[in-house]
């Protein structure tokens, strides 16, 4: 009776079917601990962070009333492009990059060093997030693959590494506080990437960032 039943047994697990479906299963459970173990070790969110490329301001070396702009915000530059002209002095752009504001106000008179035209080099666009220095920040390191998203575009997924870690926190003001508990500090991880290869992000966009830290 006992080797009726064993052999049933055996017949049941030797059919193809059976042994898929058992083939399926554990892949799945293989892969599953993959994911999880990636999640939970190999990989650190930064969810506060936004494309973001430093300004560059320009402005007249003397003073005078604004006679002409001969740019527009969302205008694509060269190096050494007429700007404005203030009093006699024409304002030239130092290198390349696209215009983001311009002081509109024609007849105004401006003071030397304030700001008529901004302007950005793409080339220096980098995706920029704050952590928390409890939150992993000591497992970020320079070099480390990285991957972002950005909330303009969805579920895509762009590519990057990290360039560089603060050295000093967000706020480097000193905060007195009646309670045992000091406030965490956060601090900026850079991620560089291929400008080129991603045309339709823009300054300022909100993003996520993805560490792999193993």
């Amino acid at each position: 009776m006992n080797e009726e039943k064993n052999t049933k047994k055996k017949s049941m697990f030797s059919k193809p079917l059976t042994q898929s479906i058992i083939g399926i299963v554990v892949v799945f459970l293989v892969l599953g601990g993959f994911l999880y173990w990636q999640s939970g070790s190999g990989t650190l969110l930064i969810e506060n962070s936004q494309i973001s490329a430093p300004v560059i301001n320009l402005s007249a070396s003397t003073a005078g009333t604004l006679n002409a702009l001969y740019v527009s915000e969302g205008d694509k530059i060269s190096a050494n492009t007429p700007v404005a002209l203030v009093g006699t002095g024409i304002v030239t752009s130092k290198q390349s990059g696209i215009v983001i504001n311009v002081s509109n106000n024609i007849g105004t008179f401006y003071s030397q060093g304030v700001t008529i035209i901004s302007m950005i080099h793409p080339e220096d666009m980098r995706v920029i997030g704050a952590i928390d220095e409890t939150k992993g920040l000591e497992k970020i390191k320079l070099g480390q693959q990285a991957a972002f998203t950005v909330d303009a575009f969805g579920n895509k997924t762009y590519v990057g590494i990290v360039e560089s870690i603060s050295q000093t926190s967000n706020d480097t003001g000193v905060v007195f506080s009646i309670s045992d508990k000091r406030p965490t500090k956060k601090f900026d991880v850079k991620v560089r990437f291929n400008v080129a290869d991603y045309p339709e992000l823009k300054n300022g966009m909100s993003a996520k960032i993805t560490v792999y830290t193993q």
